[in-house]
């Protein structure tokens, strides 16, 4: 019998990036976009922040979107040198660097980490942070623009009587599910598809698109535990847990297959 392909349902051009590498792993993958990426709707405040540059310790990307979507917006010949750039995960840092930070101005949990996420990262640099050490945070907002996602760091920068605004670098909406799509999240739901899940708010998402859909049947791959629990709220009836690296990935794939 043949593999259960994977659904791979990050926002399109990641998703894309990630379905290439489990086929070249030998996998089977189909791609399903479960958060859609578009620009601020003002970019005013980006330009702001990239003048205002030299105020802060240290800027903290929640992924690598992030980056990219801020660094559209540096002026002409300015370059991010100064602050400290955090970066919750590996796919962050790269994100970085193919920006122009250098390596040593940038940090993020080990790339061996049992966890890629904001509380890995706040190990690493809480030392930076006391009174009146300013932080900006740098993440996605929802449709209308307004921020969008856990506070837990921002919480954690308060708590140390740092200082920190945020800045919305991009917006992340629902997707529209054509046949296509239906088809293969309806697969999905059988189990004859194993979902691979990068994000709460992509099943969040997966749960509007297909009201009163089954899901005991489905297998799931989630990268983080939180994401996990969202998976298994949402019903789905067999929920595995691993590192977002792609070797951990293709075996614990391959293990429901």
């Amino acid at each position: 019998m043949a593999a259960k392909p994977v659904i791979v349902t990050r926002p399109a051009r990641e998703a894309a990036q990630w379905a290439d590498e489990f086929r070249a792993a030998g996998l089977d993958a189909a791609v399903l976009p479960l958060i859609v990426i578009e620009p601020a709707a003002d970019a005013q405040p980006l330009r702001a922040a990239w003048r205002r540059l030299p105020d802060y310790a240290a800027l903290m990307f929640v992924s690598a979107t992030a980056v990219e979507h801020f660094f559209l917006h540096a002026e002409k010949g300015q370059r991010a040198i100064g602050p400290r750039f955090w970066a919750t995960g590996p796919g962050t840092a790269r994100a970085l660097l193919r920006a122009g930070v250098p390596e040593d101005a940038i940090d993020a949990p080990a790339s061996d980490a049992d966890r890629f996420d904001s509380e890995a990262l706040w190990e690493r640099v809480r030392g930076q942070v006391a009174r009146g050490v300013r932080v900006l945070i740098v993440r996605g907002g929802d449709a209308a623009g307004h921020p969008s996602g856990r506070d837990w760091l921002a919480n954690e920068i308060d708590a140390a009587q740092g200082l920190r605004d945020t800045v919305v670098a991009y917006r992340r909406l629902a997707p529209s599910f054509d046949g296509t799509a239906r088809a293969l999240a309806l697969d999905g739901a059988a189990g004859r598809a194993i979902w691979l899940f990068s994000s709460s708010e992509a099943i969040a998402n997966l749960r509007d698109a297909m009201p009163g859909t089954d899901w005991h049947a489905a297998s799931a791959v989630a990268t983080h535990p939180r994401i996990g629990e969202a998976a298994r709220a949402a019903g789905f009836g067999s929920v595995r847990v691993c590192s977002p690296l792609r070797e951990a990935l293709v075996a614990s794939i391959e293990s429901l297959t």
